[in-house]
């Protein structure tokens, strides 16, 4: 293998390490102390014992299941760590490896299409070079309204990708950045006036979203998330203008389903995607 720098440095934090044990220890100790009292109770003799037994018991139970959850959460305190990160040692655009973005949704009617369809844009907008950067979209119920929602995100990310990539923004989530206070360019009249247009398509968006959503719960030939044939629709396709920018291909797929056969619900839609993608 040849020598390369490496992207980033691990350092352990040694205080850390010994203020966590130890203070685990001395806690260790104290809960064995309690345990013991706790179980001293039991072996008692019969006219000694004032208390009921019963809610003796519930109270030890109760304790034990602390003492667990307490110990699960020790694994990070057992021996932290931080990391240096070099990004500037990142190999260029060419020489980086395709990467693959799995969403998965299973029902339009249940989960909030407007935040998958955040979670897609975001995903687009991932600072990789576009070439390099797939996206796909699962929908185990095979709807008809998340594949439209999808050709809408995407029609909004050909406008919110060049403007995150024009203005470095960090926040890659339309709703999140449109509610919050990030504004890297206060001074300048005309990120101002591209933020608005923006905006004003990203509510046009939400309107679309849920119509489309609502359109699909008045109808009555909507698919049978539980019995369809698979689909496989690449976005962009349809789309015969060239956009300035370039960005990443957006992917809907539906796998196929059928009542007589167990899907493994979002997990069996996840090993479709591995093994065939």
């Amino acid at each position: 293998m040849e020598n390369s720098v490496p992207l980033h440095v691990c350092h352990v934090n040694k205080m850390s390490i010994i203020i966590n044990r130890s203070h685990a220890i001395l806690h260790s100790i104290a809960i064995l102390f309690l345990i013991h009292y706790r179980l001293s109770f039991f072996f008692q003799h019969p006219q000694n014992i004032t208390i009921p037994t019963l809610p003796w018991l519930l109270i030890f139970v109760s304790e034990l299941l602390l003492y667990l959850a307490w110990l699960l959460s020790q694994s990070h305190r057992w021996r932290p760590v931080y990391r240096t990160v070099f990004p500037e040692r990142l190999p260029a655009d060419d020489k980086l490896p395709a990467i693959d973005v799995y969403i998965c949704t299973a029902d339009p009617k249940k989960e909030p299409s407007v935040e998958v369809m955040n979670t897609v844009i975001s995903a687009m907008a991932l600072d990789y070079p576009p070439e390099k950067l797939h996206v796909y979209v699962s929908d185990d119920a095979g709807s008809d309204a998340t594949l439209r929602c999808t050709k809408e995100a995407w029609n909004f990310a050909r406008y919110w990708v060049p403007f995150c990539r024009k203005y470095g923004l960090v926040t890659a989530c339309p709703d999140v950045y449109f509610s919050s206070s990030e504004d890297g360019f206060k001074g300048s009249s005309d990120f101002k006036a591209e933020r608005k247009k923006i905006e004003e398509k990203y509510e046009v968006l939400k309107q679309r979203i849920r119509r489309i959503v609502q359109e699909s719960h008045t109808d009555v030939a909507a698919n049978n998330k539980l019995d369809h044939s698979s689909i496989i629709e690449v976005i962009s396709e349809h789309h015969k203008e060239k956009d300035e920018v370039k960005i990443p291909m957006l992917v809907y797929v539906s796998r196929k389903k059928r009542l007589s056969r167990h899907h493994n619900f979002k997990a069996g839609a996840l090993n479709v995607l591995v093994c065939h993608f």
